[in-house]
């Protein structure tokens, strides 16, 4: 792992106790539908097919 990875990830999860890391990763599985539609929308609006 990278020193630039590891600062990322403690910058993003330090201060995150169990309940909370649980949490956030529940909300970024809800999220993922969401995520894909944009992508396509962001493609198509950009020329690609």
């Amino acid at each position: 792992m990278s020193s630039a990875t590891f600062y990322r990830w403690r910058a993003k999860f330090g201060g995150m106790d169990a309940s909370l890391m649980a949490r956030m990763t529940e909300l970024e599985e809800e999220n993922r539908p969401f995520r894909a539609k944009t992508k396509g929308n962001v493609e198509r609006f950009n020329g690609y097919p």
